[in-house]
Formats: C-alpha cells, sequence, structure tokens
C-alpha cells in the first residue's frame, strides 16, 4: 500500500476532471480525495497498491477529453487508510 499525493495543473477545473477522477480511482481501486484548490490546479491524494497508483497517475496526466492538463507533481506520503475516494467541496 502507497500513498501518493498529486497536483494537476492546467486547464483542469470546470471541467469534470474531479467527477472523473472519481470514477477512475473506483475502478483502479483507488482510494482518497481530490478537490479543486484556489490557485486553479487539483490536489489528489491517492492510495492503494504500487500497480494501480501507476496507472491512476497515468491517467492523471491526461484526464477528462475536456481537461489539459500541462503539469502533474506526484510525491509520496505516510499512508492514512482511506476506505473509499470522495470529491471534497470546499
Amino acid at each position: 500500500m502507497k500513498h501518493l499525493n498529486i497536483i494537476v495543473t492546467g486547464k483542469v477545473q470546470g471541467v469534470g476532471f474531479r467527477e472523473t477522477t472519481k470514477i477512475i480511482a473506483n475502478q483502479m481501486m483507488v482510494n482518497g480525495f481530490v478537490r479543486n484548490e484556489k490557485d486553479g490546479s487539483v490536489y489528489i491524494e491517492a492510495e492503494g497498491e504500487a500497480i494501480f497508483l501507476e496507472e491512476f497517475v497515468n491517467w492523471c496526466h491526461e484526464g477528462p477529453d475536456r481537461s489539459r492538463v500541462e503539469n502533474v507533481v506526484v510525491s509520496e506520503a505516510e499512508v492514512k487508510n482511506y476506505r473509499n475516494f470522495e470529491i471534497l467541496r470546499k
């Protein structure tokens, strides 16, 4: 089990990024959350098996059809044992 913090920048808000991220995470057995940030980026905390997280990060580089991902920054962090994947709204 690994935990990744992921920051996605580009045209990633207002394009269904969070909703699609939740669907993809559920398909890949990834738990955690996704939220929009004030700077226009999307922040994700993702936990799961390394092979699924690798696929999930690959998807983050593409995003949904209406998005335009410019950059993805990934860092490892301590596992928090999330039980599901949620969209957080501020």
